[in-house]
């Protein structure tokens, strides 16, 4: 009998000292480390219309509270403007604390959705001793690619690396044809010019059929593709709350591109075709002859002149002729061959149509078209003057 009872009182101090050993672990400072990923809306500025994405560290443990963030740079680099410009602009990995974080968002009213994620405490520890790496001087910085490489990509493929094979993200394309420039135009749907302006410059790369992982340059998308994300058979996710609400969206604004350019066309079309205003005819057919030739060099500078991978391949150009700067001076003269340049720039027009038509490059045509109308009036007038 009092072997028995030794045998029990035994028994009971080996699960008393486990029972201590498993409350000790699970209040060790690593287990009490929460890794979530921080989804921010879009603001008013054409910096902001996209949103953002960060990583938040809280250990509840010592009161640490952190936000990784891959989307800062130099403000006060005197070459800021030209490397942003020249597509050789480098971004970085910042760390700051999560209250400076939400100050931003909470003074520009944009949401911030946060996604809790469910790791162990080892997959914990590695995922912040990869951003502690990439923290470090030699490698925060990276050269910054809109559609390729920025703030939400960044984020992106950090699970594969470090979670491994056992790692998959959720679907995040609905449909099939969704391409990058559909998305973008939906994201600066009330930002005419600045949606008219990129569409000039963006070149057939964006033309093409987004894939669930390509979609995730946009941090909803990445969003998207956590919430059904999955990693050892489970969720990766485990809660998912709104931290700030999305402000009211504001009112629909006046495309003013598109009424600007009806204006330039009524004009052109009274300077050729009514009397009373023939004396504009001159003016008017310089004016698009050197908008469209300036938009044509600018566009062949961002295609072969710098390193932004989203500009190349720039179909417009068919039609933003940049030799019109030149033809610009002289369309006034007498001169045999501008019969044969306005034939060439006529055949172009109606080959820029068909690259849209077809869908090798969407162009803004609903913007451009009364543009487009205005240099067919031109270069059939210098066809008629140089018979």
């Amino acid at each position: 009998m009092l072997h028995l009872r030794l045998c029990f009182l035994l028994l009971l101090s080996c699960y008393s000292a486990i029972a201590q050993t498993r409350s000790a672990v699970a209040t060790t400072p690593e287990s009490a480390t929460q890794i979530s990923i921080l989804t921010c809306g879009t603001g008013s500025e054409l910096y902001s219309s996209f949103g953002h994405t960060g990583i938040r560290i809280k250990d509840s443990a010592t009161g640490r509270d952190v936000v990784y963030n891959y989307g800062t740079f130099d403000y006060q680099d005197p070459e800021f403007y030209t490397k942003f410009t020249r597509g050789k602009l480098f971004y970085y990995l910042d760390r700051s604390s999560y209250t400076d974080f939400l100050y931003t968002y909470q003074v520009e009213k944009r949401s911030v959705t946060e996604q809790v994620l469910q790791l162990s405490s080892a997959e914990t520890g590695a995922i912040i001793a990869f951003l502690e790496n990439n923290l470090l001087p030699e490698n925060r910085s990276y050269l910054y690619d809109f559609l390729y490489d920025n703030c939400a990509t960044r984020v992106r493929d950090i699970f594969p690396r470090v979670l491994g094979a056992s790692f998959a993200f959720g679907p995040t394309v609905e449909g099939e044809g969704i391409t990058f420039r559909k998305v973008i135009n939906q994201y600066l749907r009330d930002k005419h010019w600045e949606r008219l302006g990129i569409n000039l410059l963006l070149g057939s790369p964006v033309d093409t059929a987004m894939t669930d992982a390509s979609s995730m340059f946009l941090p909803d998308y990445l969003h998207e593709g956590l919430i059904h994300a999955h990693h050892q058979g489970q969720h990766l996710i485990k809660a998912e709350h709104t931290i700030l609400p999305a402000a009211a969206p504001a009112p629909s604004r006046l495309n003013g591109p598109l009424w600007a350019l009806m204006g330039l066309l009524v004009l052109t079309v009274l300077s050729y075709l009514a009397k009373p205003f023939r004396y504009l005819k001159g003016f008017m057919r310089f004016l698009i002859l050197v908008v469209t030739g300036a938009l044509g060099v600018l566009m062949l500078f961002m295609w072969w002149g710098t390193d932004h991978q989203a500009c190349n391949g720039n179909y417009n150009i068919l039609w933003a002729l940049p030799t019109n700067m030149i033809v610009a001076f002289v369309a006034h003269q007498s001169r045999r061959w501008l019969k044969i340049y306005a034939l060439a720039g006529i055949s172009l027009l109606i080959v820029a149509l068909i690259v849209h038509i077809i869908g090798f490059q969407q162009m803004p045509l609903i913007e451009i078209a009364p543009l487009l109308l205005c240099l067919m009036y031109v270069y059939v007038d210098l066809y008629k003057n140089n018979l």
